[in-house]
């Protein structure tokens, strides 16, 4: 493979997990997709609870069938399996992605299931390190803000064709109590977003917004107080000539998680920089930080995650990589909340399909 082709097609797999994946069948309308990625890694650190092996697995697969020339229908699921548990445990699967949809020609498509959250439109611009990074404001099943369930999603593109560039995103979530943990529960919910590129420019800036309301469990804790939980944030991001280089600013009340409850306030601040060269090789610096506000028991303005990444990503070639990735901790020995100061170091390979 000649060099720049090498560095083409690592550009478009780091814009997306499952470009390249495997045609497992394609006929008369219908269309399914395989894909999937074995890595194996391992952390060093001094806090026991981010030290060792973290080797996992993903699975996952997108259809889509051909309903007639205005309407198609599709789908899309994917799990992760650990690769460092005991054989048997309960927790070695989880499944990260479950929805199906609609898509009608120039409207638009819907969806509903366990997919990713509206806010994190905002937050995928940065979320790019080679293993670290993504987790200023965007919390798995928290809210809006990542991964989450039960979320009707509306995406457009181009505004109805309108506006070349111009994508718009619509998401309501219902309501998850039941037996879960007050900072996996949300009640009912909205969202949206707006994204523009300029007609196909390598700048893209990114927009978001949502509210939901909180649950009983929720508002009894000692920390965060009200009856609503919103956040917005935007981002920007170049992408072209082998750089890659993005920021985001995301604000949250009520919805970020902490010790106790939820910080009443959090600034979010994630950067990143990249450059890929020909030969495969992918530096990256970055920076994140979420920041609480006015919360309770004394404890005032505090850092919830602050660190520096510094790592690199080797490309063999489309299916196999190697990387290192450094976090370098900047939250304080003492700090109120009992958040782990401790740098982190993760060393790992991937073959991916």
């Amino acid at each position: 493979m000649k060099k720049s082709t090498l560095a083409l097609v690592v550009m478009s797999i780091v814009a997306s997990a499952s470009v390249q994946a495997a045609e497992v069948y394609n006929k008369n309308g219908n269309k399914l997709d395989l894909y999937g990625k074995v890595k194996a890694m391992h952390y060093f650190s001094d806090d026991a609870a981010n030290d060792g092996d973290t080797t996992y697995v993903r699975l996952g697969f997108k259809g889509e069938t051909q309903i007639n020339d205005q309407l198609t229908g599709f789908g899309r699921w994917e799990a992760e399996f650990a690769g460092n548990k005991v054989e048997g445990a309960t927790d070695a699967q989880k499944t990260r992605l479950a929805f199906a949809g609609l898509k009608i020609k120039d409207f638009g498509s819907l969806d509903y299931g366990r997919n990713l959250g509206v806010m994190y439109d905002v937050q995928a611009a940065t979320d790019m390190f080679p293993e670290f990074g993504g987790d200023s404001l965007g919390k798995t099943d928290n809210f809006m803000t990542k991964r989450t369930t039960g979320v009707a999603t509306y995406r457009n593109t181009d505004l109805f064709g309108a506006v070349e560039g111009l994508d718009m995103t619509l998401q309501y979530q219902g309501k998850n109590e039941g037996t879960r943990a007050a900072n996996k529960q949300n009640g009912d919910g909205w969202g949206t977003s707006l994204a523009y590129d300029f007609g196909g420019s390598p700048v893209t800036i990114t927009g978001a917004y949502a509210s939901s309301d909180r649950t009983d469990l929720q508002q009894l804790q000692a920390r965060g107080q009200g009856d609503k939980a919103d956040a917005w944030g935007t981002s920007i991001k170049y992408d072209a000539n082998n750089v890659y280089l993005a920021a985001m600013y995301a604000v949250s009340h009520n919805m970020t998680p902490i010790s106790g409850g939820f910080a009443n306030k959090a600034e979010n601040f994630e950067a990143v920089a990249q450059y890929q060269f020909d030969f495969g090789l992918r530096p990256s610096l970055g920076y994140v930080q979420s920041k609480g506000k006015d919360i309770e028991g004394g404890i005032g303005d505090e850092d919830l995650v602050k660190y520096i990444d510094v790592g690199v990503t080797y490309y063999f070639n489309k299916n196999m990589s190697a990387m290192v990735d450094y976090k370098i901790n900047q939250i304080d020995d003492d700090n109120k909340l009992g958040v782990s100061s401790d740098d982190v170091v993760a060393v790992g390979v991937t073959y991916q399909f």
